[in-house]
């Protein structure tokens, strides 16, 4: 199973980075907004490193510090890399991680665009990092965890390249209670971040036995149906542009996978999610929660 999901999350994020969603189009702006980011920040960056899939600010509660060593998994177009960047200055440096080719591209792109020198970027999977034990100083993600099949295996390896005394801050998708059935056996719904999110509750225990210390994850109260300002999009499946025009918002065609872990219809993943959500208040059972954890000293 986590294959297909795989297949069906890059397949997904792969056609995203194609689009020309970005800070441009005032509908992922106000995505952005919504979840903590600051006209500044956005207006500081490339406008093509966001694309409207963020569900937090996980920069704004890292506690970065210059010259520190800060890595992004699931960085996408670079939006939170490049913010990162200006931090850590000329002495520090930010690496990002991204399992699709399509956005390490589009990072890479970004990040020439805006001459930055203390970036990098990797593709890989976030449970198979290619960094070095005990070589980061921070650890960020925005709204990617949760498309995990395997976390514990995620958290080991996050606990794996921190130094000692380094920490987690991550924005996330998380359950405060029980998915409908329909929900939880969706692909659309995995892919779009929340059938593969798992409990809070859990979420901490996870952490814990990774051997993290410190562990909070709180509520961030931010309303999930933020991610409607993008048109016709549901969940955080942002939808590729077809036929763009310049002054349009996208039009949906978010991903071509069809399958489901409950069916095999024809309809695309955007489609079939956002039929979902229409009969779903997201927010009785999803919230994006701010995480924080830290591998010990000792």
């Amino acid at each position: 199973m986590s294959n297909e999901i795989h297949r069906a999350i890059a397949s997904k994020y792969g056609s995203v980075a194609h689009s020309s969603l970005s800070s441009s189009h005032s509908g992922v702006s106000a995505v952005a907004l919504s979840f903590g980011y600051s006209p500044e920040e956005l207006g500081s960056i490339p406008a093509a490193a966001n694309m409207g899939l963020s569900c937090g600010n996980p920069v704004a509660m890292a506690s970065i510090r210059p010259g520190e060593v800060v890595v992004d998994l699931g960085c996408g177009g670079g939006m939170d890399v490049f913010l990162a960047a200006k931090i850590v200055g000329e002495s520090g440096q930010v690496i990002g991680i991204d399992m699709t080719p399509e956005m390490i591209e589009r990072a890479q792109t970004n990040a020439a665009q805006g001459m930055y020198r203390n970036v990098r970027f990797y593709q890989a999977t976030i449970d198979r990092l290619p960094l070095a034990d005990g070589s980061v100083d921070c650890v960020l993600s925005n709204c990617v965890l949760n498309l995990a099949p395997d976390k514990p295996a995620v958290f080991r390896e996050i606990a794996r390249v921190l130094k000692p005394g380094g920490r987690l801050a991550v924005s996330d998708i998380a359950l405060k209670a029980e998915l409908p059935q329909q929900v939880a056996r969706s692909m659309a719904a995995y892919v779009g971040c929340i059938a593969g999110a798992i409990r809070i509750e859990e979420y901490r225990s996870q952490l814990l036995a990774a051997g993290f210390s410190d562990v909070e994850i709180v509520d961030s109260g931010a309303d999930l149906n933020a991610y409607a300002k993008v048109e016709n999009q549901s969940g955080c499946c942002s939808p590729s542009m077809q036929s763009p025009q310049a002054d349009a918002l996208p039009v949906a065609n978010c991903c071509s996978s069809p399958v489901s872990l409950s069916s095999s219809t024809e309809q695309s993943v955007h489609e079939e999610l956002r039929e979902l959500l229409s009969q779903f208040d997201v927010n009785q059972a999803a919230a994006s929660v701010k995480v924080f954890a830290v591998r010990p000293l000792h």
